[in-house]
């Protein structure tokens, strides 16, 4: 395949993975590198040989080897562009055996009764992703692609983003995603998040985990996803799913080789003649084994003892073999086995054949060939390419899959006949119409999976992957700087005369609560206000949703202009009288208000708002996911009953208000900056959608900040309320200093 001109076209790749594609092996001869084959390994192995990119991941251990051997190791990784990453003893057990195989395998697997009781590692994990952002960033170029890979690394973007604010950072999980409710049990479900959106491009193998990342982020971040786009504020992550494919013509070539295709005949034969079943997988816990092996035996009481012979052919490659629920789980399948082989075994026939060590490619795909039926039966499983493997070496088209409805790759290969892991009756019986298949439906069946297999190979994966991150997200924020770049620009302003201060209130110097009426304002906040409006260059107006009377409660004991129902009411600084914006008939508030109540008596947590001239729709407190879509159809149902009337809906901050036609918070700073004449300069504060009419009005000399996340038109980003604070608080420092 050829890589060169996508990955150098601006730069280098450099990936990132829990684990170099080799290992380092000491012998008397000195030290040796092996290769593995992977998927993962097959797959990238062409990108990194292309270029001149780097490697980045764990080789192993190599704490024991003498200092010569271990430095002439270190040279040959180096050579080929392998950047170790060096871990203690103690440091794997804490990142990788407790924190990543211990908490997130099995979370992310809904086996979260496997959660430890023991608190896990979350420290060494997060220490660790802090050292490999330390070593890529130190050998980062201006214009490098990253990417990033798995649950091991799930920091690692944002700790990346921190260090390398410019550059192209892809991620892809190749594990499954859970539901929202499953992730939020991890007490470290909001970091884990955080991480990830430090990425450019989000990758998982389905659209499930997708939608299940989508949901999380909403439900726990509350921030929505735009069907594959993240809005992020001066950024976007974008998501894809895409499933990861097998190098096939590895297999096809494989599957011609006459010596595969004896060996295939000679298994044949070993069995007897029986119908073999076979299946590969590594000894884990979400593989679904035992269930495996109980369907198979409930087959075989079923088929009774005058039936032909069927033979189960089961690779369970060990794993992670030093964390003790793996020992359980071995000792646990091995038992099942030979219950199973005492019971229906003969001195002629034995019915589970128990391979309990590793193969290489060649034997693997003997056995593929020699298979009537491959199972594939994990309880949950991100992908799994042995499925894949399987349709590529059946040149002869030839063959059954049975696939778990809960493996990523189900959803790809729906001709493969599905069954559900947890269901021992209904598993068997798909195992008898697997054995049963005619020629003709094999045939058909294959042929079909056989071209969604060549059709999405890895190579495939790995160039659309970095296709699409090269790509971006297609868009340019407006922002132009932080927070201490807005205080610069406040300095070099406040020395060029006065100054016109426009706040919004909630979102902006408030919090939001879970009702309108609990954000009030407090003492600091009124101190700060009334300092401000005290100084002689600055002139100072708060414009809100809020209604007149809020407004007047709290803050009309200061000398400032209050503004509320988005400029509807308005009251000049030391004034006591309000004054309303003209509008036309209202004709549409009662009908509006009887909707929206009709609507919040069926949602939960929502609160609808009955001001002067507006009407709000809360829904804070709302599910997430359901406030999505009932807000969508709320909107629908107000624009055809406010088509004949002049009025209009606006979306701000978890809520929807219906107002007169016109009336909107630009007009409040027109106004306002016209009657102050030209020698003065406008600094405007605003969180949601509704200030964005703010910021256009101002101007472009204006000093306009966003709050928060969200495209913008403003000039300046600052975080939160607190940050609001703690701008107006220095300007207050300032003009006490110059007083």
């Amino acid at each position: 395949m050829r890589y060169r001109a996508l990955v150098q076209k601006n730069g280098r790749l450099l990936i990132v993975a829990n684990r170099l594609p080799l290992a380092v092996v000491a012998s008397d001869d000195g030290p040796r590198i092996e290769h593995n084959a992977g998927g993962l390994a097959t797959g990238l192995r062409g990108p990194h040989e292309s270029g001149d990119g780097l490697w980045f991941g764990w080789a192993g251990q190599m704490t024991g080897m003498r200092a010569p051997m271990k430095n002439k190791a270190l040279q040959m990784l180096r050579d080929e562009r392998f950047v170790p990453i060096e871990l203690t003893r103690q440091e794997v057990e804490g990142y990788y055996n407790q924190f990543s195989n211990g908490v997130l395998w099995p979370t992310f697997h809904y086996l979260i009764d496997r959660f430890p009781n023991d608190a896990p590692d979350w420290e060494t994990y997060r220490a660790i992703n802090e050292r490999f952002a330390d070593e890529v960033a130190d050998q980062y170029r201006p214009g490098d692609q990253i990417w990033v890979h798995d649950f091991h690394l799930m920091l690692l973007p944002k700790l990346l983003r921190e260090r390398l604010p410019e550059a192209r950072i892809g991620f892809f999980l190749h594990i499954p995603f859970p539901s929202s409710e499953v992730f939020r049990v991890l007490p470290w479900r909001k970091e884990l998040l955080e991480g990830l959106l430090g990425a450019d491009l989000i990758g998982f193998h389905t659209l499930t985990y997708l939608r299940h990342f989508s949901s999380a982020l909403l439900r726990i971040l509350g921030i929505e996803t735009a069907i594959d786009r993240v809005d992020l504020g001066d950024r976007a992550a974008r998501l894809i799913a895409m499933p990861m494919g097998i190098d096939v013509d590895t297999f096809e070539r494989l599957a011609d080789d006459p010596d595969v295709q004896e060996d295939a005949e000679a298994m044949r034969a070993q069995s007897g003649r029986a119908k073999i079943v076979l299946g590969i997988d590594r000894l884990d816990y979400t593989k679904g084994l035992p269930r495996r092996l109980l369907a198979f035996e409930r087959l075989l009481e079923m088929r009774g003892t005058g039936a032909p012979r069927v033979q189960l052919v089961q690779v369970a490659v060990t794993s992670r073999n030093n964390v003790s629920e793996y020992k359980k789980h071995k000792r646990s399948v091995d038992e099942l086995v030979g219950r199973i082989n005492g019971r229906f075994g003969t001195p002629d026939y034995t019915p589970i054949r128990y391979l309990n060590t590793g193969q290489d490619a060649r034997h693997v795909t003997s056995l593929y060939q020699a298979a009537d039926v491959m199972l594939v039966t994990p309880l949950r499983d991100g992908l799994n390419l042995v499925a894949k493997e399987f349709v590529a070496s059946r040149k002869d088209e030839d063959g059954v899959l049975v696939l778990s409805e809960f493996a990523g790759v189900a959803s790809e290969l729906p001709e493969a006949l599905k069954m559900h892991p947890y269901d021992l009756n209904g598993s068997a019986e798909v195992l008898a119409a697997a054995l049963a298949l005619p020629k003709e439906e094999r045939k058909r069946r294959m042929r079909a999976m056989r071209e969604v297999v060549h059709a999405s190979n890895v190579h495939h994966w790995v160039k659309t992957f970095l296709a699409v991150l090269e790509e971006g997200d297609g868009e340019v924020a407006m922002v132009q700087g932080d927070r201490e770049q807005l205080l610069d620009a406040l300095r070099q302003t406040r020395e060029q005369g006065r100054m016109t201060i426009f706040l919004d209130y909630d979102g902006t110097l408030v919090d939001f609560q879970p009702r309108p009426e609990m954000a009030v304002p407090d003492a600091a906040l009124l101190e700060a206000i009334h300092e401000l409006a005290a100084c002689d260059d600055l002139d100072v107006h708060i414009v809100s949703g809020r209604p007149r009377e809020f407004l007047e409660q709290h803050f009309g004991h200061l000398h400032v202009g209050l503004h509320g129902e988005h400029g509807l009411a308005s009251r000049a600084a030391g004034e006591h009288r309000w004054t309303m914006a003209p509008t036309g008939n209202d004709k549409w508030q009662p009908r509006v208000l009887n909707m929206l109540q009709r609507f919040s008596t069926q949602i939960p947590g929502s609160i609808v708002e009955a001001k002067a001239k507006s009407v709000a729709f809360h829904y804070r407190q709302v599910d997430p996911e359901f406030a999505t879509s009932v807000v969508k159809e709320i909107r629908v149902h107000l624009t055809e009953m406010l088509s004949q009337f002049g009025a209009t809906v606006i979306s701000g901050n978890k809520v929807l208000e219906v107002r007169p036609f016109g009336v909107n918070k630009g007009n409040v700073i027109a106004r306002v900056m016209a009657e102050g004449g030209h020698d003065t300069t406008a600094l405007v504060f605003g969180d949601d959608r509704t200030d964005e009419d703010m910021f256009a009005a101002a101007g472009p000399d204006a000093l306009t900040v966003k709050v928060g996340s969200g495209r913008t038109a403003a000039r300046f980003r600052i975080g939160d309320c607190r940050e609001t604070r703690t701008v107006l608080q220095r300007m207050l420092e300032r003009a006490k200093a110059h007083g």
